[in-house]
């Protein structure tokens, strides 16, 4: 029997990113994006009497493959020269010029600040970006910005799926420019999708990459609300980020009250969302810094910077287009930029122990015959011990899968705790 033409292929092999490409692209509609409640992500279903197996949809997957060599000779003109970086023109450490912005967002405020700015300049005519429902402020809502206004509301992260390029639709429909804000793997599609849609390529100007680690899954939220005694439907609306540098999470409740979370708190980032909750396709991502952007953005987690309360950003400019935008930027006063070198964005990140840590995840997931994805990319030489932590990160996944093994967590936390008090 032949594989199929479609992202049942993906889907099938355990490798969706749950982007939401396939939906935009799909020319007879016969894909809905779902939310799978028990791991906490989204999935593509396809109507089978509707689909007639175009290949379109798997074509723009980045589930299965990116040939990242092929896509950067043609995006930024050659392959990259470093592994770990891509290719890229200049580094830079800066935040936006006003306060209020940079204090809301998640560090440094560039991203909203850029984007802003490339509107009111006519550059772009929108931006797709994220918020969240308002009538269900615990799942995110992708949207088109066309003023200020929608853009400065969908600042800081989203630290649950987010399925951005199910926007990808509005834009095939509408006449204009656009910038588009994603993680690697919507960055990569948009890049693939680009390639068999000339209107989005016409469309899309600007390409933003936001560096990721991981998205956690809905359950971790499900988690940290469980922890703090606080049921779903007692939300009203959540931040995760914001009030300065590194922040917090904001939780208002339909009766007033407002409960904040500290970045680094155990059942956040300190222990529930850096350690539990990875979906298990974005444990093979070996694209955490973007390369396929035009400009990268990423918090500056640098001992020189540990200090700063208010937000600052590491950014990877890759070419021209977003040359152009940021020293037009500078001119104006909008940006406060200066430039690094690229080890200080791979200190910042711990990109060559991550890139080693990917390695080993993805040679584990062979030998157990898992599917995994095609990159095209030379793996780093791996370490004992990066064995072990990838064995250790899918035993910690298995755990946060499972409701009824949430206790483990609780454990782990607590003997996370002692080792810091020790300390």
């Amino acid at each position: 029997m032949s594989k199929s033409k479609t992202i049942k292929e993906t889907t099938d092999r355990g490798l969706c990113t749950g982007c939401g490409t396939c939906v935009s692209l799909c020319p007879h509609s016969a894909i809905k994006l779902t939310k799978d409640d028990s791991r906490g992500v989204y999935l593509p279903v396809i109507d089978d009497e509707v689909c007639n197996q175009c290949g379109i949809c798997l074509d723009a997957c980045p589930g299965h493959r990116v040939n990242f060599k092929e896509l950067n000779e043609s995006i930024l003109g050659k392959e990259p020269e470093d592994i770990l970086l891509g290719n890229y023109l200049n580094c830079y450490v800066g935040h936006a010029a006003d306060c209020k912005i940079r204090y809301d967002s998640a560090s440094g405020g560039l991203v909203t600040t850029l984007l802003s700015f490339a509107l009111e300049k006519g550059v772009i005519d929108g931006a797709l970006v994220t918020g969240m429902k308002k009538g269900n402020p615990l799942e995110p809502e992708p949207f088109i910005a066309r003023t200020k206004e929608e853009i400065l509301s969908a600042a800081k992260s989203k630290y649950c799926p987010v399925p951005v390029n199910i926007a990808l639709k509005e834009i095939l429909g509408s006449e204009g420019r656009y910038a588009v804000v994603g993680l690697p793997c919507h960055i990569q599609a948009v890049r693939k999708a680009e390639r068999i849609n000339v209107k989005l390529k016409e469309r899309i100007l600007l390409h933003f990459g936001l560096v990721c680690n991981h998205t956690p899954s809905f359950l971790a939220t499900e988690y940290l609300l469980q922890k703090l005694g606080i049921s779903k439907n007692q939300v009203s609306k959540i931040n995760y980020r914001g009030k300065g540098w590194p922040g917090q999470m904001t939780i208002t409740l339909r009766n007033g009250d407002t409960k904040l979370v500290p970045f680094f708190s155990e059942p956040y980032w300190g222990v529930a969302f850096q350690s539990f909750f990875y979906p298990i396709r974005c444990t093979m991502c070996t694209d955490k810094i973007c390369e396929l952007a035009d400009i990268s953005f990423m918090d500056a987690w640098l001992p020189e910077l540990s200090q700063d309360r208010v937000g600052e950003s590491l950014i990877v400019l890759r070419n021209q287009v977003g040359q152009e935008l940021l020293q037009s930027a500078l001119t104006a006063g909008a940006v406060e930029l200066e430039e690094v070198s690229g080890d200080k964005v791979i200190q910042s990140q711990s990109l060559a122990l991550v890139r080693r840590q990917y390695s080993a995840r993805l040679s584990l997931l062979k030998k157990f015959r898992k599917g995994v994805p095609s990159y095209n990319q030379p793996l780093s030489k791996v370490k004992l011990t990066d064995y072990s932590g990838a064995a250790s990160l899918y035993l910690r996944t298995h755990v946060s899968e499972r409701r009824h093994l949430w206790f483990l967590i609780n454990w782990y936390s607590i003997l996370w705790g002692l080792a810091r008090f020790s300390k």
